[in-house]
């Protein structure tokens, strides 16, 4: 675990059903060890009985070593989870399917989409910005006069190989 307090940490795992008996206790051993509190829905602690009850929502942001766990039934779950749940800034998806990465970096709604990488790249020095001074997650065009450049919004598309930040 590195830094979760910050807007970029992951505060939600989602894991496909059809790999979630294989990966998840490995994953929970990673986390556990690394003192990280999970929190997950009926179907991840009937897989792992670390796993906590659910968190009150799927909306909290923990900014600590907090961790929920949804087990989804593929794709379009996750997508539907992160459409009612996500925070609007950075989304991730470990996978090793191009169609569902493409898929998840074109349909996700979020200032960064991430394919295989960690999400904690997600600052502005890391894109080559300088040092940050804000996040904004809205879709507000800028105050005063108004041209082509103000009413542009972007999402940053970052596709990496299993990458993470140093500690």
């Amino acid at each position: 675990m590195r830094r979760p307090g910050i807007c970029g940490a992951t505060e939600t795992l989602l894991i496909d059903a059809a790999i979630a008996a294989h990966l998840l206790p490995a994953v929970v051993d990673d986390l556990t060890g690394a003192g990280c509190d999970l929190r997950g829905d009926a179907r991840a602690s009937a897989i792992d009985r670390r796993i906590g009850p659910p968190p009150a929502n799927w909306d909290t942001e923990y900014l600590d070593a907090i961790l929920a766990i949804r087990v989804v039934d593929g794709i379009d779950q996750a997508l539907d989870h992160i459409a009612a749940h996500g925070s609007g800034h950075t989304e991730a998806i470990v996978t090793g399917d191009p169609a569902v990465a493409e898929r998840f970096l074109q349909t996700v709604d979020a200032a960064i989409v991430i394919h295989n990488a960690s999400s904690q790249f997600a600052d502005g020095g890391e894109f080559g910005m300088g040092a940050e001074i804000g996040i904004a997650t809205g879709r507000l065009h800028a105050r005063g006069p108004v041209g082509l450049e103000q009413l542009t919004t972007y999402k940053y598309v970052v596709r990496g190989s299993g990458q993470v930040r140093d500690l």
